[in-house]
């Protein structure tokens, strides 16, 4: 059983830009973030009032390819049909996508932003259907695109205001060097359940039973690195406990495990075996 709470979840992802004006831009306009917050070289965006993603402006910064890092985060909507509205606007606003699966546990749509970082959009199927199957039934098969578009009566003419309220950070995944050093980390370190394991390529963990708050794969950088300074990089993830004993917790297993502890604006920061940063906050 994991030794982290059920209630743990992830929290806001940081990222390096390029450019924090382009991509400012593609957040508001194809993702459908709002911008809550703006400076001259930083700005925070989420929805109704609640902080989902973090860009720091770091001019020229090139894309990290070939390392550790983040492979994507994932913005959970609602319901099914908010999903459908999105996939709607991305066709008729040509928002292009890498991506569209149906993953068993959930239905989701892949894209990439101007500097190459990851992003999932996603509507969990209800818990009931796939609870105590995550292990065995976890896929990657072909979405039906027909069927989710006829949530909407009319997809070409449905409107699209932006993620709705309720949209929350569902997991992150990550670019790692090895599968067994990252399930020795989320696992027996944090406390994460390890849910699904492809061999040697990737991992699935979480807290309290649900499908996965952390992916862990090699795909792209089996043995890598982590990314250098003056790469468009994850900063960090966000890992939120829902209190200051469970956070002193989950330090006192890093520390217990050999691992250093550093401090981010206030908060501890860990870092994973293959370099990727994490803040744990509390609720």
């Amino acid at each position: 059983m994991s030794e982290i709470p059920a209630e743990t979840r992830p929290g806001a992802v940081h990222l390096t830009v390029a450019e924090l004006g382009r991509s400012l831009d593609y957040y508001r306009s194809a993702v459908g973030l709002i911008v809550l917050e703006e400076g001259p070289r930083r700005a925070t965006l989420g929805t109704d009032g609640h902080e989902l993603l973090v860009l720091v402006e770091e001019s020229g910064a090139r894309p990290a390819v070939g390392y550790s890092g983040l492979y994507h985060f994932a913005l959970l909507v609602p319901r099914r049909r908010e999903l459908a509205g999105w996939l709607a606007h991305a066709a008729r606003d040509r928002v292009a996508l890498v991506g569209l699966s149906d993953h068993f546990v959930s239905e989701a749509l892949y894209l990439s932003d101007p500097d190459g970082h990851g992003i999932e959009i996603y509507w969990d199927r209800p818990r009931e259907i796939w609870e105590d199957k995550v292990g065995a039934r976890l896929t990657t098969l072909p979405l039906d695109v027909d069927d989710l578009l006829g949530e909407l009566d009319d997809p070409a003419t449905a409107g699209f205001d932006g993620l709705p309220a309720g949209t929350v950070m569902g997991h992150v995944h990550l670019k790692v060097a090895e599968i067994p050093s990252s399930i020795g980390f989320y696992r027996d370190v944090l406390g994460f359940d390890l849910m699904a394991e492809l061999g040697a390529r990737a991992a699935f963990l979480s807290a309290g039973g649900y499908h996965h708050h952390v992916g862990a794969n090699t795909w792209e950088s089996a043995g890598a690195p982590a990314a250098p300074p003056g790469t468009a990089a994850l900063r960090h993830a966000t890992i939120v406990l829902p209190d200051a004993d469970a956070r002193n917790d989950a330090i006192g297993r890093v520390e217990a495990a050999g691992i250093a502890v550093e401090e981010r604006d206030g908060d501890p920061l860990v870092r994973d075996p293959s370099g990727n940063a994490l803040v744990l906050g509390v609720a």
